[in-house]
């Protein structure tokens, strides 16, 4: 029997906690009050979390700026791609600022997030406050798990309840990044570890053996996340055998490979009768008692159907039955993904991409390739396609490529920061690059983060600085572009929405109005409206409504 020592240590350090608070109780002074909560907050630590990932956490400096701002979004028209089909976002600013506007317009509503994040190496790959963490850093991985749990928290509120998120990492943080993950995520969560095959070859800077991998890490919201696999189309040569019913192919009716014995599934042993009228019993492929790939109730059905077909084997003198299987019933072969990507695109050919892009070689380091993104997307039922880490824009680019192949309609959002001016000059320039050559159907509104003042101030001193944002927030959640819409609508003046009640006249497309919070709703205007299931939301409350304290 096992010993667990550490809660004997825990019990009797409480035990001893327990004996200087009745002395201090006995021996009352000024001072014990103020030991009696240091003792009592002792315990709470003692009897915290007794497995988990333990690290400093450290504060950034937006974290300080969200303290005393309000983050809105500010549109920047002259870089607005309006080329019909799906409308996506693109926004440039600090992704901790980004995702916390997402929450207000998108929580429970995004279907897959797909992050490749720094990955702290000590090369000059992770920035953290305006300043890079190298490896000399004796609070590397602290920083990075305090700067990846605040995201990842938020990520974990976006997912739809279908959702599912993707993180690439390489060796430097994964086992770190997979127990936090486990506790914001939840471990029962987890789906699996994908490793993918970046390069072939190389690595003479590697000092043991070559590194050909990195991970994927992935983690649903709820079961209800369904990851989907494929068939092969059914081929009329894999047909051998014809009768007056159509072509068929023998699948055997005995279980073969691993789990085929007997006691692997009693249920699934049982005799059927063979030609000769004599009981069949099924058999391993190692002579011992096995197991039938069917039940009873399919194997009765099997009978009825006179789909068997016995085949008789000369040197085992006994009969061996086969299920015949139709053309029109066999969709195909399932082709169950692989936990080991080995035959996607590499590095390599991700920079070849962007160099077919911009024309120029060495723009971005360690690229995704869009065929990798693409395989995670298509596996997946989504319909919103999130990225707060998205550098060279691999992940839009990705999207709009699989929408064109495969008629689907699914949006995304981008969010990165400006570092070296990726956000203009990489990310959105690669976008509207391909949409022109490929003429993706695609549209994009480009949005910056800033910031509204409020520390110090009442809510009501600064609702109408934030009003003067609220049209992007609109447009980021229900996505679409005002100009030309007629699902939306936005009164910010009494007028404005007596104006559009007035014109809401038998059936509309309109599905919501966002009234400015001084806008007077009349009981006669708030009638019309919901009869024609037109929703009120009151803004700047619908999405700062925490706000008003």
């Amino acid at each position: 029997m096992s010993t667990n020592v550490s809660k004997e240590k825990r019990e009797k350090l409480l035990s001893e906690i327990e004996e200087i608070r009745k002395t201090l109780i006995e021996k009352h002074d000024d001072n014990t009050d103020r030991l009696l909560v240091y003792l009592s907050d002792i315990e709470k630590d003692i009897n915290g979390k007794k497995y988990g990932l333990v690290f400093e956490e450290h504060r950034e400096a937006v974290d300080e700026l969200l303290e005393k701002n309000v983050p809105v979004l500010v549109e920047n028209e002259d870089l607005k791609i309006d080329n019909g089909g799906t409308q996506n976002f693109l926004i440039e600013g600090d992704n901790l600022a980004s995702l916390k506007l997402l929450e207000k317009t998108h929580k429970g509503k995004i279907d897959l997030i797909y992050i490749d994040p720094p990955y702290n190496t000590g090369n000059k790959d992770f920035v953290y406050d305006d300043a890079f963490v190298d490896s000399e850093d004796k609070f590397k991985h602290s920083k990075w798990l305090s700067f990846m749990s605040e995201r990842l928290k938020i990520a974990h509120r976006l997912l739809s309840d279908k959702g599912v998120i993707f993180i690439s990492i390489d060796n430097n943080e994964q086992a770190q990044l997979k127990i936090l993950c486990d506790n914001v995520f939840n471990d029962n969560n987890y789906i699996g570890t994908m490793i993918w095959r970046k390069k072939a070859g190389g690595g003479q800077t590697d000092e043991f053996f070559v590194t050909e991998h990195e991970y994927i890490l992935c983690y649903r919201k709820a079961f209800a996340f369904k990851w989907l696999n494929f068939q092969e189309e059914a081929k009329i040569e894999d047909f051998k055998l014809k009768d007056n019913y159509g072509n068929y192919t023998l699948v055997k009716l005995e279980k073969w490979g691993s789990s085929a014995h007997k006691e692997d599934r009693p249920s699934m042993y049982f005799s059927i009768k063979a030609p000769d009228k004599s009981d069949y019993f099924p058999k391993a492929p190692d002579g011992k008692d096995g197991r039938w790939r069917v039940g009873l109730q399919k194997m009765t059905e099997i009978i009825k159907q006179n789909n068997i077909y016995w085949s008789f084997d000369k040197k085992k003198n006994s009969w061996i039955p086969y299920e015949k299987v139709y053309f029109n019933e066999l969709k195909g072969k399932l082709i169950k993904s692989r936990s080991i990507i080995y035959d996607l695109a590499e590095t390599g050919d991700a920079t070849k991409q962007l160099t077919e892009v911009f024309g120029t070689k060495d723009l971005f380091q360690n690229p995704k390739p869009v065929e990798l993104i693409q395989f995670l997307i298509k596996h997946c039922n989504c319909s919103i396609v999130l990225d707060f880490f998205a550098g060279s824009g691999t992940t839009g680019h990705a999207v709009m490529k699989l929408n064109a192949e495969d008629g689907g309609k699914r949006k995304f959002i981008l969010c990165t920061n400006n570092e070296n001016n990726i956000c203009r000059d990489v990310t959105y320039e690669r976008i509207k690059r391909v949409i022109a050559k490929e003429d993706y159907k695609a549209s994009l509104k480009y949005y910056k983060v800033d910031f509204v003042p409020i520390s110090e101030q009442l809510y009501y001193e600064y609702a109408d600085k934030l009003l003067l944002h609220i049209k992007e927030l609109v447009e980021l959640e229900n996505g679409l572009d005002f100009a030309g819409n007629n699902k939306v609508a936005i009164c910010l003046t009494d007028d404005e929405l007596k104006t559009f009640a007035d014109s809401i006249n038998g059936e509309t497309a309109y599905k919501a109005v966002y009234v400015g919070h001084d806008v007077f709703v009349t009981p006669e205007t708030e009638d019309k409206l919901t009869s024609h299931n037109v929703n009120i939301n009151v803004i700047p409350d619908y999405y700062y409504g925490e706000l008003r304290g």
